[in-house]
């Protein structure tokens, strides 16, 4: 049941995978959440993507950037930017790649496959409609693609007819057998980052990692940050001044309260699967109701992470303020930390 505070009208706020449509062909699926999906998620839209081993999602680039979190498994990555740098580098479980917009580049499946999720600065983005190399030469004329490469036109007559989007490939082999060395070196910025093996920030109810642009310097237009709930704990009371926020739950079940003002809040389950999204400056919190730690990923279109704590605008704020505006005594005024703990656990229980 919510709680009773819940008053109002909001939009709904959270969608799940499950629900969304699953593409499937040979090198494995994917199935994306949007505007289309989820109104209310106007600034970034995501796809849970899924590569057998040695399935390839081809060589494309966006519109958008690209941010991605590699769920299970482990991939390959290659890009190549404007100045002729190029990379490859192999993502495990836990890490991150993020790549500009228009920066052409692949994905490959490894021995154990890959599942990941990907993030792009646009709502109304699916990827299903992104630039591909095959798309590309299916639609232009083979004279064309001849004089361009400098071969005869027979060269392409085995060239798919439409965008083949994920195919079968092998497994690729080591990464120091695959690498093509540049004329003009390497990307001087890496392209992906290890965030579940970076030290987490500790509060008493679990842990965040954050990643941006201060530590993953090519991450200039999506911050996150992974988030642990342990059992009973809860995402602190709090905002985002900079930029609504995207959410998807790895793990473990909760519910989600957003606050919009003039007396709108609502409370929404979440679970393993779920996207959630609350706009710019909505207060939210976030319960773990189940026996196990929620883990979920924050996702904003920004450059850096950023949030207001309310316990520590309260500690930092003249005791007599906020007496006389919340109706309170020197108990919760004692009780204001004014450090900030992101995750707070659940409050001994008075003995019976």
């Amino acid at each position: 049941m919510p709680p009773v505070t819940d008053n109002g009208l909001l939009p709904n706020l959270v969608y799940s995978f499950s629900d969304a449509h699953m593409q499937l062909s040979r090198g494995g699926w994917s199935r994306e959440v949007t505007a289309r999906e989820l109104p209310a998620a106007t600034e970034l839209a995501g796809v849970n993507m899924y590569l057998k081993p040695g399935g390839v999602r081809e060589l494309h680039w966006h519109q958008q950037a690209e941010w991605a979190f590699l769920i299970c498994g482990s991939a390959r990555i290659t890009a190549v930017d404007a100045q002729g740098r190029n990379t490859i580098a192999d993502i495990g479980q836990g890490d991150l790649w993020y790549f500009p917009p228009g920066l052409p580049h692949s994905i490959q499946g490894l021995e154990r496959g890959a599942e990941f999720l990907l993030v792009f600065d646009d709502g109304q983005f699916s990827d299903l409609n992104t630039l591909s190399v095959s798309d590309w030469a299916a639609h232009t004329p083979r004279e064309v693609l001849a004089a361009n490469f400098g071969v005869p036109q027979d060269t392409f007559r085995h060239l798919p007819k439409e965008q083949v989007y994920i195919y079968e490939a092998p497994v690729p082999g080591p990464i120091e057998t695959q690498r093509v060395q540049s004329p003009y070196g390497s990307v001087p910025l890496p392209f992906s980052h290890r965030l579940l093996a970076q030290a987490p920030l500790v509060s008493s109810g679990g842990t965040v990692r954050i990643a941006d642009s201060s530590n993953f310097r090519i991450s200039r237009k999506i911050a996150a940050a992974l988030v642990e709930i342990k059992p009973g704990a809860m995402r602190e009371l709090h905002w985002h001044p900079n930029a609504d926020e995207w959410q998807y739950y790895l793990s473990g079940q909760g519910r989600m309260t957003a606050f919009a003002g003039n007396g709108a809040a609502r409370t929404y389950n979440v679970r393993a699967g779920d996207v959630g999204y609350v706009p710019l400056a909505y207060g939210h919190y976030i319960q773990n109701t189940g026996t196990d730690s929620i883990w979920f990923l924050e996702l904003f279109r920004s450059d850096r992470f950023a949030d207001v704590s309310l316990s520590q605008w309260l500690a930092l704020t003249p005791p007599a303020l906020v007496e006389s505006n919340l109706h309170v005594g020197r108990g919760l005024i004692d009780a204001l930390d004014p450090i900030q703990q992101p995750v707070v656990a659940s409050p001994p229980q008075p003995e019976s």
